[in-house]
């Protein structure tokens, strides 16, 4: 299995840390960008995050622990979708996915567009009874096909919803009508950021999204979820979002009272004029390796 050195791997850690044998952590790099409808650039997401990881301490203050030496990260070759339909590249990386769940590997998938999600959501669900997608979004991605497309980014929950409806939104602040139609239709919990921030939910509001998960979660993380004014680099970014310490209490109560399986970070869109966008997805994807492995 080919792994990424020191020089390109997550948080530049040596052989020791991050052999793919050794290593309980895989990273997957999937910089794939066909669907994409107003700004563009995520196909050079995973590139950046990895990069930018190498300015990421170690050492989480919060957890009191450096993850990265106690379960190793390794970090794999990025995937290559040259010459490769919508549907061939899904496939793809559902296999890639596949292959790293039955080899007892926690995976993380890196993005490239949203689109990407319904791959390793579907390799999780076969693989764990009972399970849960939480999905931190400004999108409900719920349309049945964008511009001709149903494998959309804006197409994904939709796509997802075909063979698990456990969902669970937070963040969502930009829907059409046929999207919440569908909402409804599947039973979708929903928890709209105007909600939120309107106290809708009191000031636990984590506690009650963690309620509607089941045991075992999968957690897509569209970077666009975030406020523009925390990460503006993303796609489609859109006003009225989530800020970063009420997110880490939500994801920190999911790592301590559920298992958190797997997780994806897509969305990224680096742009020069941005480049603290980069690093923000960076320390995100940490930070969820070490609520994820809470208690382990």
């Amino acid at each position: 299995m080919k792994v990424l050195g020191i020089k390109k791997n997550f948080l530049a850690i040596e052989k020791e840390y991050s052999n793919y044998e050794e290593s309980e952590i895989v990273i997957i790099s999937a910089p794939f960008e066909r669907t994409v409808s107003y700004g563009k650039g995520t196909a050079t997401g995973p590139d950046e995050i990895l990069k930018a990881s190498h300015y990421v301490e170690f050492y989480d203050e919060e957890m009191n622990r450096e993850l990265c030496f106690e379960k190793g990260i390794a970090t794999l070759e990025p995937l290559d979708f040259k010459n490769l339909s919508i549907e061939k590249s899904l496939r793809k990386i559902y296999k890639e996915t596949a292959r790293q769940i039955d080899n007892g590997k926690f995976v993380v998938l890196l993005g490239g567009e949203h689109s990407i999600s319904s791959a390793p959501a579907m390799a999780f669900s076969e693989r764990f009874p009972n399970l849960s997608i939480l999905q931190i979004d400004a999108h409900s991605d719920l349309r049945d096909s964008y511009n001709g497309s149903k494998f959309s980014h804006a197409s994904v929950m939709a796509r997802i919803a075909e063979f698990n409806k456990n969902i669970v939104q937070v963040g969502i602040r930009a829907q059409c009508k046929e999207e919440a139609e569908l909402r409804k239709k599947f039973n979708i919990k929903t928890f709209y950021a105007r909600e939120i921030k309107s106290g809708m939910y009191g000031e636990n509001w984590q506690e009650l999204v963690v309620k509607n998960l089941t045991e075992n979660v999968y957690i897509t993380f569209d970077v666009d979820g975030f406020d523009p004014s925390l990460l503006p680099a993303t796609g489609t970014p859109e006003p009225g979002g989530l800020f970063w310490d009420e997110t880490m209490n939500l994801l920190k109560i999911v790592g301590a009272e559920k298992n958190i399986v797997g997780f994806d970070v897509v969305e990224l869109a680096p742009s020069k004029y941005h480049p603290s966008s980069n690093f923000v997805a960076a320390k995100l994807v940490y930070k969820m390796l070490n609520y994820a492995f809470t208690g382990r």
